[in-house]
């Protein structure tokens, strides 16, 4: 006979209590157990004389010590943890739960399973039928399907499912074949494991005595078990290349251990990552650390880096007095970013021509905010193009670690323009990693539209936290697996800072508005700033001079399509653009120094006259060799670029040739003699101005002086007698 049980009038968990009797045998195979159900049948379940119960799935069986939670496992894996958890409750018996009684009935639950129950788990992933079945001296009641032994599953909570019926039969034959079936797999040892006691000491956990400290620890299991789960030790660092052992890991305070640590994981995981730590909170060395990681392993390392830091790391893998770390013996290749667009010539003893761009393991960019920008032009290829094709696409499989304080300028394709040298241009290989919803180009779409808008609100409503709730979890998801940031308040409220001992007092700058000097004979920077601005700078401006009859012809070459068709960037635009380039170029020497500024006219000067020399001797031979229009070459480069650019083709790799006799040549040498005369004048002038002369460099000397006199340290390192001034000038 059979009848249906639908949990709604007529509940499993009341027909249960009428059908099991003193001295009865249950018997259970299910996917959980809840200590719920236990209480909700108590009564019967001191009752019976014994419960042999099945877990259906794999549940409170060991994993192997080695057993690394694999993707493919991952779903299996969760779904054991759920199982193993609903012990305490469902998510569907949260109002039990909220009777805060789990530990009593914890407690009683745990004294009769030692008394009257066995459990035994399914070993393997081979299905298993549910049901229940209630046997005295003859099987009297099997109950199916059975999902779980429940209080939803018996009725007396409400769960997510549409329907919840249970066919409970009670003729001989059923559940006779029934009961046979249960005796079979009970007693197959290669089929189940025994984990009663396992599951005995699980249970214990819930009603003992936990300090706070474990129960602190166990909360942050449970907020971070997922995260943990990713871990394996393919994408940690491998002590076994002895890398701690290092002395460039040993000078390293403990936060830069964990940013080294941290970056070798990223490299090892997504290829790339931005170290983006403030200013003084050593960088550099936590990459000599991580280079040093890849050194041990064998790998190839270069450092692309400003020409005018590239002394910092050239110190370092040189032997040379002053390099602290000559017993790790660095052998990185060292080379600067304007190396990208020359083709020949050396840099640092390199010869550019012969450098195997495609065989560097590792690429460390120091100051990579300035690969932000990836704008194609027909005519050449940028410095951000070269790096990706010759040296990240091309050859061995390349990792890229970027250091930059100030990654983002005012765009987030600032950003994303250097993540992409991670993932080689294409955003899907870094996206098949990440666990996010979007791709990496609707990520910092959606982020930069969020800037936007929140650019545009008034100052009151323009503050971080705003901004922050606004921006996609997405976005953070991105930034938290590829990059690196931290603070000096960061480091002094996380880690223990007595080795490092207190940042630098930030104290308030001292302004000095002076003369460029006393000499009345020298005039200032007034009259400076009238001089250069009559410069016209006719070297760095050929295509301005061609005949308009021959104009069309190097319009076709070079002129370029920008904005899918929208507009066209002229060869004459990209000359006007460098002109402005070198007029700033030149304002900063002189803010520099008078020494700068004297250095910078006379390259000035010795451009004009090379240019001017090789007018003369077309004008003698008629021997049309070309001349290189440097504005391309110098598309990408920065105002604060230490040298101007030189006009030996070999050394730039100008593609851009104008013939001479194309060219308005008296009126080009008639500027180009204008432009020298003036020059001429502003270098006389800096000649006269000694050191003892300058105003600005004796004011320094007096401020040095007056604090060292003093006893007041600009900068103090411990252990060290050494005294630091930081100097900063501007006009």
């Amino acid at each position: 006979m059979m009848e249906i049980i639908d949990n709604i009038s007529h509940l499993l968990g009341d027909d249960l209590k009428k059908t099991i009797k003193e001295g009865s045998k249950l018997k259970i195979a299910a996917s959980c157990f809840s200590i719920y159900a236990f209480e909700a049948l108590q009564e019967q379940m001191e009752s019976i004389e014994s419960l042999e119960f099945i877990f259906t799935s794999p549940t409170f069986t060991p994993d192997e010590v080695t057993d690394k939670v694999r993707k493919e496992r991952r779903e299996f894996h969760i779904h054991k943890i759920e199982r193993e958890r609903s012990f305490y409750g469902t998510e569907f018996e949260i109002q039990l739960k909220n009777k805060l009684t789990q530990r009593a009935i914890a407690k009683e639950c745990a004294d009769w399973m030692r008394r009257k129950a066995t459990f035994r788990s399914n070993r393997g992933k081979a299905p298993m039928q549910q049901f229940a079945c209630v046997q005295e001296d003859d099987p009297k009641a099997v109950y199916m399907p059975l999902h779980g032994f429940t209080a939803v599953d018996l009725g007396y909570q409400q769960g997510d499912a549409v329907s919840n019926f249970v066919n409970k039969m009670n003729d001989s034959d059923t559940t006779t074949t029934y009961l046979k079936l249960f005796d079979q797999i009970w007693n197959d040892p290669e089929k189940l494991e025994d984990v009663t006691s396992r599951l005995c000491d699980h249970i214990a956990s819930v009603y003992q005595e936990n300090s706070p400290e474990r129960i602190y620890f166990l909360m942050l299991y449970n907020i971070f078990t997922e995260f943990l789960e990713d871990i394996n030790e393919d994408v940690l660092p491998n002590d076994l290349t002895g890398y701690q052992d290092s002395l460039i890991w040993q000078k390293l305070f403990n936060f830069q251990k964990d940013a080294a640590t941290g970056i070798i994981n990223k490299l090892e995981t997504y290829s790339g990552c931005i170290l983006a730590d403030s200013v003084g909170l050593g960088k550099t060395f936590s990459a000599l650390a991580v280079i040093k990681y890849y050194e041990l392993r064998n790998r190839s390392v270069l450092v692309l880096c400003p020409k005018k830091i590239a002394d910092n790391w050239l110190n370092y893998n040189r032997n040379l007095k002053t390099n602290i770390f000559a017993k790790d013996r660095f052998n990185y290749d060292v080379l600067c970013h304007t190396d990208l667009q020359r083709t020949s010539g050396e840099s640092f003893g390199t010869p550019l021509n012969r450098i195997n761009w495609g065989n560097y393991d590792l690429v460390v960019i120091d100051e990579s905010h300035n690969f932000r920008n990836n704008d194609v032009y027909k005519d050449r290829e940028t410095r951000y193009q070269k790096l990706m094709n010759s040296v990240i696409k091309e050859g061995v499989k390349t990792k890229v670690l970027m250091l930059s304080a100030t990654p983002v300028n005012n765009r987030f394709n600032d950003l994303r323009n250097q993540l992409a040298l991670a993932y080689e241009g294409d955003s899907e290989n870094l996206s098949d990693k990440l666990n996010t919803q979007k791709s990496i180009d609707e990520i910092f779409r959606r982020a930069q539209a969020t800037f936007n808008q929140w650019s545009d609100l008034p100052p009151d409503e323009r503050t971080a936290e705003a901004i922050l709730n606004a921006l996609d979890f997405d976005f953070f998801e991105l930034l938290d697996s590829v990059t690196i940031a931290r603070s000096r308040k960061h480091i002094e409220t996380f880690y223990d800072t007595k080795d490092i001992g207190d940042f630098p007092e930030r104290r308030k700058p001292i302004s000095i508005r002076c003369k460029l000097t006393h000499r009345s004979d020298v005039i200032g920077f007034n009259d400076i700033f009238t001089q250069l601005s009559l410069l016209k700078l006719a070297v760095y401006a050929p295509i301005s001079y061609v005949f308009p009859s021959r104009l069309a012809r190097y319009e076709d070459l070079y002129d370029t399509e920008v904005g899918g068709g929208r507009g066209t960037l002229r060869q004459v635009d990209r000359e006007k653009s460098l002109q402005a380039l070198m007029t700033t170029n030149l304002l900063k020497r002189l803010e520099s120094s008078v020494e700068s500024f004297r250095i910078t006219l006379q390259k000035l000067k010795e451009n004009h006259l090379g240019t001017l020399s090789k007018i003369q001797a077309f004008k003698q031979t008629g021997n049309d060799a070309g001349f290189a229009d440097l504005a391309s070459a110098f598309e990408n480069a920065e105002p604060d670029e230490d040298d101007l650019p030189n006009l030996d083709d070999a050394m730039i790799g100008g593609k851009i040739k104008i013939n001479l006799s194309d060219m308005d040549l008296p009126s080009w040498e008639y500027d180009l003699e204008a432009d020298l005369e003036v020059i001429d004048f502003l270098l006389a002038e800096m000649h006269k101005i000694t050191p003892e002369d300058d105003t600005k460099l004796q004011n320094i000397k007096t401020q040095i002086e007056s604090k060292l006199a003093s006893g007041q340290r600009q900068l103090h390192f411990p252990s060290s007698d050494n005294y630091t001034s930081l100097l900063f000038s501007c006009h």
